[in-house]
């Protein structure tokens, strides 16, 4: 009789763990698509009387496409798009959604994170969310379970990361953003609802410099508003594949890894950007691209974390 009851509870256990799985995938291919963007941040708090608190930010992005670029029963990965016009195609970022990952790259601050391992049971039923520049570097991964509530689909965690691209090219006064995820499914599409601190991280101390609120809105557009990102993708998505396979294997090797955030006065996406636009109209052939892409992508690894390596 006993094993009889743990048979059944193992094969419940079993049962619901593949529901979460599957229902998890399902919310995440609702992230895909064309969609109206509006990204909106206001700073909210600081516990400095003095203070100055910056403007409200209301960016209309226009629209983005949202598109599977690998899809499997424990692993989807949607790459972003943004359509300015039907001529004007910039890509955006990338995502990565993994079922029960055993493992995740912590950031640390200062462009450093730190691979660290994770106990079967912390993530038993989890999808992580790991989140990647536009030049394909790394930005900050977070795990959690779906769940429904008040009739919205819900995923929620709270991680840190680097200073978000709107800002880290115009202000140095912190280091972390402890962001606070909310990504809400709609019957218009979806929300990114974040709660996010601003942290000025120094020899393991934490000081809150402020915090921020953040809602980024993807309404549902009909698809057709989105073919140049259809057309662009079709075009590019060799050429990011492969910068993709630089840091997969860099990555791979590396239980942690530091990046310089310029090189000769340039950020990693220029010359990549630049770089995708040569092979694109034939300036840079195929049989040199591979090797082009890691010399562009090596110059911003920090040599004394290389040693790090997995054995």
């Amino acid at each position: 009789m006993k094993n009889r009851i743990l048979f059944t509870a193992a094969m419940l256990a079993t049962f619901t763990a593949f529901g979460q799985q599957q229902e998890g995938k399902k919310n995440i291919e609702k992230l895909c698509g064309c969609f109206e963007v509006q990204f909106k941040y206001a700073e909210t708090f600081s516990p400095d009387e003095d203070y100055k608190y910056h403007s409200r930010e209301n960016l209309a992005a226009g629209a983005e496409l949202v598109v599977p670029v690998e899809v499997s029963d424990k692993k989807i990965s949607l790459q972003h798009l943004l359509v300015i016009s039907d001529t004007m195609v910039v890509k955006h970022w990338r995502e990565d959604w993994t079922y029960e990952n055993p493992e995740l790259f912590v950031y640390k601050g200062d462009k450093t994170w730190e691979k660290t391992a994770l106990k079967a049971a912390d993530v038993k039923g989890k999808w992580t969310q790991t989140v990647w520049e536009v030049s394909e570097a790394p930005r900050y991964q977070g795990i959690s379970q779906w769940y429904n509530t008040d009739g919205k689909t819900i995923w929620e965690n709270t991680t840190d990361a680097p200073l978000p691209r709107r800002e880290y090219s115009t202000r140095s006064d912190y280091n972390v953003l402890q962001r606070g995820n909310r990504i809400i499914i709609n019957e218009e599409g979806w929300i990114h609802d974040q709660d996010n601190k601003k942290i000025i991280r120094e020899n393991g101390t934490d000081k809150l410099l402020v915090e921020e609120k953040g809602v980024n809105s993807y309404k549902r557009l009909d698809d057709k508003q989105c073919a140049a990102g259809l057309a662009y993708w079709k075009k590019n998505k060799l050429y990011w594949a492969k910068v993709k396979a630089v840091w997969d294997d860099y990555m791979a090797k590396h239980n942690s890894i530091t990046i310089k955030d310029k090189v000769d006065g340039k950020y990693l996406h220029e010359y990549l950007f630049a770089q995708a636009k040569d092979f694109a109209t034939g300036k840079i052939k195929n049989a040199e691209i591979d090797a082009s892409i890691k010399t562009s992508v090596e110059k911003f690894f920090t040599e004394a974390k290389q040693l790090a390596t997995t054995k």
